[in-house]
Parts: C-alpha cells; structure tokens; sequence
C-alpha cells in the first residue's frame, strides 16, 4: 500500500503466498494440528516412497496369510516348542533351546492363542524392515537402495510361510536384527547400545542354537570400531558378558527347572554324527569294531542327507542297538557316535570340509530346489489344503492340529481359505523369492566394502560392512555345519542384502572420493613477500 514500509510489504507477501493453506509452517492461528499432521505424513511418503510401496506390498502378504490360514500352520517340531517346558510330560524342551517357548509362546497364550502370535510374527516381519531400512539411511545409504535391500524380508514368501507358522525362525531373525541396528545406529557404538546388543545377541542364542556363533562378528566390530584402548576393554568386556548372561541363565534353568542338565540341546552329538557320517568314506576309515556299524553305505548317505542319517529310524544311528552282555541290558550309542564323528574328522578333513562347502554354496542357485538328502523344501512351501506331518501332525486323531490348537488356549479348528491358498502357492513357487545370484552379489559387495576401510572414516561404513556380512556368514555357515535346510536360509534375506547395499555405498564413496581429489587442483603455495632493505 502506497505510504506502507518497505518491510511490510515483504512481509505481507511472503505470508500470503509463501505456504498454501493447511501448510504444517503456516501460523498455527490458521492451520490446524491435523493439517499439519497430513502434510507431514504426506512428506515423509514423497521422501520414502519406495518402502511405502514395498511395505504396502508386504502387507498386503501378510493378511492374506493370517486369512489362508487359520489360526496359525504347525510344522511337526512345533509341538516341541509347545509342550517343551512340560515338566515330566516328555523330553521336547532337551532337543534344542525353547527361548521361543518362553519368551514368545507362553507370554502370549496368556491372554490370547496361536493365530495372535502368528500376526505377532507378521508385525516382528514388517517391523525387521523398517530397522534396516532406518539403520541403512542413519549410515548413508541412499533411500532407493535401502529400500530395495528391505524388499526380500518384506515379499519373500518363504519368510510369509515362517511367520504364519509356529517355530522360532522370526523371533530369532528379529533378535539378530535388533543387535545389528544397536550397534550400527552410531558409527562409534556407546557402552548402552553394546549392552542391549550383547543382551540381544545372547538372547537369540536360547531361541535357535546357531546363535552362539554371534559373539564373533559383534565382538570384532565393538574392538575396531572403539576409539581407545580403554573403550575396547570396557565395551567388549560388557559385550562379552552381556552375551553369556542369557546363555547361562538358560543352561541353568534347563538344570534346575527341566532337569535335562546345564546345557543348551543335548543333540550335538547326533549332528555332529549326521555331518561325519554323510562326508565320510567308510571303505578307507579306520573304526573300531563296535563303531563299524554306525558307518552308513553311499546309498544310504545319498539318500538319508544329513538329517535323515540324525532321524529317520531306518538309519545306521537308529538301528544301532548293541547289547551290553556283561549287563545285560542295551549299550547308549551316544558315545560311540561321538567317537565315530571325530574319526571321521581327525581322518578325514577334507571331505568333511567338501561336503559342508558344497551344502553352504546352494543359497547361490537360481531357483529352490530340493536335490536328493536335503530336508524337502515343500515343509515350507504353502499348500492348498491344511499341511501334516504324521505322525506328530495328522488330518485327524489326538494329534490333529484341531486337537494341539484346543490343548494350547483355542483358536478353532484348524482351517484354509483355499482360494486365498492357492494365490499365496503360485506366488511362492513363480518367483515369489530372492534368486541366489542377488545373495551372492550382495555377499562380493558386502566383503568388498570391508576393503574400504579407511583409518579417518568418521562413518565407519568399512566396518559396518564387516559386522553384517561377518554376522550373514556366522549364521549361515554355522547352520550349514550340521545340515542344509531351505529354511535356516531365511536369514540372509535380513543380512546379505543389507551387506550389499553398505558396501556398495562404501564403493561409491571411496570412488567419489578418489575423483574429487584427482580432479581438485592443487592449492597455489604462498609466495613469500620480497622483505625491503632496511636503511
């Protein structure tokens, strides 16, 4: 207005044209709180929307899973984790940890039944990607390649069919991911976040037993990223201490409360047998004669695979059944199997280490397949018509799924939407899954960023890199040490990609890095002033 001060009018322009209206920077007088939540939600999905669709995606699986199936699908170790802390009842909880047990399964069945923990799991699912996702960007990564790094836990339907299904697999996988986003969420760790790591990592170990192997990559990581001497003690001190804790307060309830002894599975024996027994070449092992009939034919450790030779009761392990004569009553083979096991690894390294190697290397393949020995994929493929495994999970008896539903806090009968089935089948067995090859390229990048390891990196991708590719490889060969599953897997979908997608990212930093100082000039040196003759 003519006469106004020049301020004014600035200022009466910037505030009528500069934010539309119900803009969250507009004066609070005009716009209201949920304008402004509106336009913060639409902000943040303009900036990630790739993981928008990827989640939407994903959870769209989801539903469709918790309604196929209903009201969770069994596998027959299910009832291991079940009845496991059933003092007296039977010997489920000795055969391997039950963390799940109690942490997941009995506080839940609390107050609700197995188709809440099935949609538990499918939150803990959605939930993985998210951490990644936020951990990866905190370190650098650009935000399309985080999100495509996510996208396997988020649309793999073998992980679908894990989280639907009874079994340890995605509170496991949710704990691995919990300690790797602790001590990535800042490039130097602080001393709470090892703590909770080391809490997590333990923690995992009494869901699934390869756990233990975690220890490894986490305590290299907390070493070489501290800034000192003195931090490197302390932080791995806590790390180190924080990770037994859990273990040993399990080995002691097994003790006290199970009464199966101070020990986390009293199965090492039968795998190490099952790994030594299928490598080995019996012709030229030398055993002695009471240890002779444990060793199987070539048809047999063809056709047993590692698992079948631990427990399929037409095995060399389960036919064994010597006498004692002296006392007359049957001889326990355990010993003798352990005997026999590391014959064949003191005698026969190499083929034992072969045979692990060759196992560990089927990630990589194009498609999923099951060749002669392997534990059969189909356990974890999605059926069209409620799955069984007789005799501990049958159509029909007190062993049907109806039955181990009601026994365990409800749920109904066990039921299939088939239409619904069927979709979820297709999907799964047309593509439905990460090929091997994006494992293996997430693995070579992953290692090549350990490469990038710079001592005045203030971001420390290098070792970042080191901590979730050391942690994939722990995992998965750990597993594939006592047998190959499809199903132990599962957690390179929440690994390798991740390692891939750090150390592309450290890749193309170092690369950067090296142009800029290549293309900068260098600085002009000062040329000292000429100094005047003093008369």
């Amino acid at each position: 207005m003519p006469g106004a001060s020049p301020d004014i009018e600035v200022g009466s322009v910037v505030a009528d044209h500069a934010w539309p209206a119900g803009s969250p920077d507009q004066d609070t007088a005009t716009g209201s709180r949920l304008d402004r939540t509106i336009w913060g939600a639409a902000g943040v999905l303009r900036r990630h929307w790739v993981l928008a669709l990827l989640i939407a995606a994903g959870l769209v699986l989801r539903v469709v899973s918790q309604l196929a199936y209903e009201p969770a699908l069994l596998f027959f170790d299910s009832e291991k984790y079940l009845f496991g802390t059933g003092v007296g009842v039977a010997a489920w909880g000795s055969y391997d940890p039950i963390g799940y047990t109690l942490l997941m399964l009995k506080p839940v069945l609390m107050f609700g039944d197995l188709g809440l923990v099935a949609l538990l799991q499918h939150v803990l699912g959605l939930g993985m990607a998210v951490a990644l996702y936020a951990v990866m960007l905190r370190r650098g990564v650009a935000r399309w390649l985080a999100a495509l790094a996510v996208a396997p836990v988020l649309l793999d339907a073998y992980q679908l069919n894990a989280e639907q299904t009874i079994m340890p697999d995605v509170l496991f996988e949710a704990l691995l991911v919990a300690g790797i986003v602790l001590l990535l969420w800042q490039p130097r760790p602080g001393l709470a976040f090892v703590i909770l790591a080391g809490l997590a990592f333990g923690t995992s170990a009494t869901v699934r037993q390869v756990g233990e192997a975690l220890i490894l990559p986490a305590l290299i990581y907390v070493l070489a990223a501290a800034r000192d001497w003195r931090t490197r003690l302390l932080q791995g001190a806590a790390l180190t201490f924080c990770f037994a804790l859990p273990v040993v307060g399990y080995m002691g309830y097994s003790k006290v409360i199970l009464h199966y002894g101070f020990e986390m599975s009293n199965m090492g024996d039968a795998y190490l047998y099952g790994r030594a027994a299928h490598a080995a070449d019996c012709a030229t092992l030398k055993l002695p004669a009471d240890e002779r009939p444990l060793c199987p034919t070539p048809a047999q450790a063809l056709k047993f695979g590692v698992d079948g030779l631990v427990n399929n009761p037409l095995a060399p392990r389960v036919e064994y059944d010597p006498v004692n004569v002296r006392l007359g009553v049957e001889e326990d083979t355990i010993p003798l199997q352990r005997a026999f096991g590391y014959a064949v690894i003191k005698q026969q390294p190499m083929r034992v280490a072969g045979d692990i190697a060759r196992d560990s290397i089927k990630i990589f393949a194009l498609t999923r397949n099951t060749v002669e020995g392997d534990t059969p994929i189909k356990r974890w493929q999605f059926q069209n018509t409620y799955p069984t495994y007789p005799p501990g999970i049958t159509l029909r008896g007190s062993n049907s799924a109806t039955n181990l539903f009601a026994a365990v806090g409800g749920g109904g009968p066990a039921r299939v939407w088939r239409r619904a089935a069927i979709a979820l089948r297709f999907y799964q067995l047309h593509g439905g899954y990460p090929p091997g090859p994006l494992f293996l390229l997430s693995l070579l990048a992953g290692i090549a960023g350990i490469f990038t390891f710079r001592r005045r990196d203030p971001g420390n991708l290098s070792l970042a890199c080191l901590l979730v590719t050391g942690t994939a490889v722990a995992v998965l060969l750990g597993a594939d040490l006592y047998e190959f599953s499809w199903r132990y897997q599962l957690l390179a979908l929440v690994t390798l990609p991740v390692a891939g997608a750090l150390g592309a990212t450290a890749i193309a930093r170092q690369v950067r890095n090296r142009r800029e100082r290549t293309v900068s000039p260098a600085a002009p040196e000062p040329v000292a002033a000429e100094s005047e003759p003093v008369v």
